[in-house]
């Protein structure tokens, strides 16, 4: 295959790509609270993506009007991350092991919600379809409602997290113990943000459903690592040093590493590799810190074994 033709392609998928990125950006910055603000490493997201559409989808198909859809979806995912937060503080368990059993809960939990793997709600009204100036179900449409909802997003995060309560979600997870002696209520500022996190990602696919036509309980399998890719491209690009920086770097990332993605289809890569180049790609960046710092004194190196 040549240049010339890799670069057509890429250039024809670049619409159809932007359009997902934008949707699911959403999900990335669901990921990224728990990750870099609360200390909160957590694995719901790969469960309330689904959850989000899967609500979405039964709403719609029912006659509901789309914004209501992603309005129930969001409320949903809010309360799957209180529960996986909820379950980490009262039973101490682990926030990676927490998010493990909320994730496989949610799995049947879906299937009850829809009473079926999959539901088509291809023909009902969508939030796509109120787009200015763009012709209803083309890339178009999903880019400018997709972006609004990003732009609005991202100013209402910034400006949270610069009150009170933002702060103090910000505290907590840079120093649980201090946030606590000043007189912060950990229990709340970690149930309430690792499930603002959950219902980012709810939205994200309650979003994408409205996109793609139908639901699919199986429709967050791999979301995380494809999300933990984009966090990093965007935190490499963007930076992570203010808290606009931080909600910039999930709609930065998302956009740049689906447009990766979609450059390794058009030069001949076979979509089962994706995961593969994706899991290869995260665990370089995982690594590169510790390739920087090089191996370190044997000194250091003996007291890490002790």
């Amino acid at each position: 295959m040549d240049i010339q033709t890799i670069f057509t392609s890429f250039v024809a998928l670049v619409p159809v790509t932007l359009a997902q990125s934008l949707i699911l950006a959403f999900v990335v910055l669901g990921i990224m609270i728990p990750f870099r603000t609360l200390n909160f490493p957590d694995l719901t997201s790969e469960g309330a993506f689904p959850l989000g559409g899967c609500v979405c989808g039964v709403l719609l198909a029912a006659g509901a009007s789309p914004l209501t859809a992603i309005a129930v979806a969001l409320v949903a995912g809010f309360l799957a991350g209180c529960c996986t937060a909820f379950i980490h503080l009262r039973f101490r368990i682990h926030t990676l092991l927490a998010g493990i059993l909320m994730m496989t809960m949610l799995y049947s939990i879906n299937l009850r919600i829809m009473g079926r793997s999959n539901l088509s709600v291809f023909g009902s009204p969508t939030v796509f379809d109120w787009a200015p100036f763009t012709q209803p179900g083309f890339p178009a449409s999903k880019i400018v409602v997709a972006g609004i909802i990003g732009i609005v997003v991202f100013i209402l995060l910034d400006l949270f997290f610069k009150t009170e309560k933002g702060t103090a979600i910000r505290a907590v997870g840079a120093n649980p113990d201090m946030a606590e002696a000043q007189g912060i209520n950990v229990w709340v500022a970690t149930i309430g943000g690792v499930g603002l996190a959950s219902a980012f990602s709810a939205t994200g696919g309650a979003l994408m459903v409205q996109s793609q036509g139908f639901a699919d309980v199986n429709m967050g399998l791999g979301i995380l690592i494809n999300g933990l890719a984009a966090l990093m491209i965007g935190e490499a690009i963007v930076g992570k040093q203010t808290v606009a920086r931080q909600l910039a770097a999930p709609f930065v990332g998302a956009i740049v590493y689906y447009q990766l993605v979609s450059f390794c289809l058009a030069a001949g890569m076979p979509p089962p590799d994706l995961k593969l180049a994706t899991g290869l790609f995260v665990l370089a960046m995982l690594a590169l810190p510790s390739l920087r710092r090089g191996r370190g004194p044997a000194p250091a190196r003996e007291a890490v074994r002790e």
